[in-house]
């Protein structure tokens, strides 16, 4: 049976249709073009009767705000003064003519644009800059076969920084850098000598982001400005679960949060954790030297952490750091001795292990976990392996071992540990510690190969030696590194906290409601209250069973 062909209206339809919307686009094009040469040519025509029309509306309001500042008992004779001259310019011969004349030449005078030429180009100095920064990458972006080489000795610079901009010292602020497409830009060394180089030809002392293009075969270079050290603590604007670590530039981050500064109002872009059970990275552990900030950053937390749940403080400094949240409203334990540290590090664990079988029961009957277990806890310890050595002197168990079981499961029990330590007490760090910590935060100055090894992979910015105190880097898991600066959270009660961050810190503290004697026993007794206890080994197998299938 033969096939009927396809009647022409639904063959060519199709055609006719894409054809005419091709018609219609292109005369769409065509009168968007002559409207934009009919607007040029008309502001060319018109530019002297703007320009006059301009000047004439100036030269009234001149003339109002001179009429105004006049004092009244003088405006009789500013008057009769205006008369007299109108009067005798026209009984002048060709008078009215030369007035016209004159006030249109005064109204083109005053009409004309008055703004600054910007210079097309770089100065002698900046164009001295530009090519020595040419001259310096040559060794690193030529090759001796290349036929057609970019960096040439004495070759020309435009042509490998088509864009660059100037800050007001004459430093390079911004820089496009154009580079052969057999530069292994690949390759972490070599990037790193690049940036190395373009740090110190552009000037040290300031941070630098580097946006390698390994598609276009182009580096963008952009100095940093200064994050803000004035941010003092606040309640921040966020959800139970969001926890600010501080705040970074809008290069990688979207949201922004509204701050108080004073009585100022301004937007800023936050570092944001987020903990829970749907969290990726439970806990968090935050690396620096002394005096680098992560006493601020543990008591920033705590006061954030405070507002939706309970918080445990070791501290293994002894130095009173946290002195400030003793028998507060939320605060079960501030602990800076040995045993207590081992009393409220075990009292956490065994807590962890009430709510792990108290959710699994709830679920395998049906039912929403309690109530108890969805409030968050939390555990934040400063220096703990100051403890670890006093633990050995004495013969007693190390707190960092105690930790395992929170670290492991205090997702599913709503457990968040915090860890700051120095870097010369990192490798004292248990692995447990190492490995559930994937939130990590490395404050003060740091070498390359420090922020590589700690936050498991390099900034995209320049380190620099000299940074103020809550200065660093922050990363979340797998994410991006962001630079960080965290919240100025003093100690209320060092005499050298000034005033404004000291009452700041006061009024986010919660009421004082027992002595610190009766809340860190009413505490452990809690946990030796528990009904139906079980063996460590068999609460962590269930608890296991529990959260696979979750």
């Amino acid at each position: 049976m033969a096939r009927r062909p396809l009647p022409r209206i639904l063959s060519t339809g199709s055609a006719q249709i894409a054809r005419s919307r091709e018609l219609a686009r292109a005369q769409l094009t065509r009168s968007r073009e002559l409207a934009r040469t009919a607007s040029d040519s008309a502001s060319d025509v018109l530019h002297p009767l703007i320009t006059i029309t301009r000047g004439l509306r100036r030269l009234a309001s001149a003339g109002r705000r001179r009429w105004a500042d006049t004092p009244k008992d003088k405006r009789g004779p500013l008057l009769f003064l205006v008369a007299s001259v109108i009067l005798v310019v026209a009984l002048v011969p060709y008078g009215p003519l030369l007035a016209v004349i004159t006030l249109m030449a005064a109204a083109a005078w005053q009409g004309r644009d008055r703004e600054p030429t910007a210079p097309e180009g770089p100065d002698e100095s900046q164009t001295e800059r530009l090519r020595s920064l040419y001259e310096a990458l040559v060794p690193y972006f030529s090759a001796a076969d290349d036929p057609a080489p970019l960096y040439t000795h004495g070759g020309e610079w435009e042509k490998a920084f088509p864009e660059y901009e100037f800050d007001g010292t004459s430093r390079i602020s911004s820089l496009l850098v154009r580079y052969p497409a057999y530069f292994t830009d690949g390759e972490a060394p070599a990037r790193a000598r690049i940036e190395h180089l373009l740090t110190a030809k552009s000037g040290r002392g300031r941070e630098y982001h580097f946006t390698w293009d390994e598609m276009g075969n182009e580096l963008t270079v952009t100095a940093l400005a200064p994050l803000p050290t004035d941010i003092a603590a606040q309640r921040f604007v966020t959800t139970p679960g969001e926890t600010v670590l501080g705040f970074t530039d809008p290069t990688l981050v979207q949201r922004t949060l509204p701050l108080t500064h004073g009585a100022q109002q301004r937007d800023v872009r936050p570092v944001v954790w987020r903990t829970g059970i749907r969290s990726t990275e439970p806990h968090l552990l935050a690396l620096g030297q002394p005096g680098s900030g992560t006493s601020t950053l543990l008591r920033s937390i705590a006061l954030q952490a405070l507002q939706y749940g309970d918080v445990v403080i070791v501290e293994g400094g002894g130095t009173g750091e946290y002195a400030c949240l003793t028998g507060r409203d939320g605060v079960l334990a501030v602990e800076c001795g040995l045993a207590g540290a081992l009393a409220s590090v075990e009292w956490a664990a065994t807590e962890t292990e009430r709510r792990l079988i108290a959710v699994n029961r709830a679920r395998q009957a049906g039912n929403p976990p309690p109530e108890d277990t969805k409030r968050p806890l939390w555990i934040l310890l400063d220096r703990p392996t100051a403890f670890s050595h006093l633990a050995a002197a004495d013969n007693r168990k190390d707190p960092q071992a105690l930790l395992q079981v929170p670290l492991r499961h205090g997702r599913s029990a709503n457990v968040t540990v915090v860890v700051a330590e120095q870097w010369d007490s990192l490798d004292a760090l248990h692995d447990a510690v190492r490995q559930h910590t994937r939130a990590r935060v490395v404050l003060g100055p740091a070498t390359a190969e420090q922020l590589r090894t700690a936050l498991g992979a390099p900034p995209h910015t320049t380190p620099v030696a000299d940074v103020p105190p809550g200065r660093g880097y922050a990363r979340l898991g797998t994410g991006p590194v962001h630079r960080l600066q965290v919240p100025a959270t003093p100690d209320p009660y060092d005499d050298a906290t000034s005033d404004a961050h000291r009452q700041a810190v006061l009024e986010l503290l919660p009421e004082r409601t027992t002595p610190v004697e009766a809340e860190t026993l009413g505490g452990l007794e809690k946990a030796d209250q528990e009904p139906e206890p079980v063996p460590a080994e068999a609460v962590v197998a269930e608890a296991a069973v529990a959260a696979e299938p979750a």
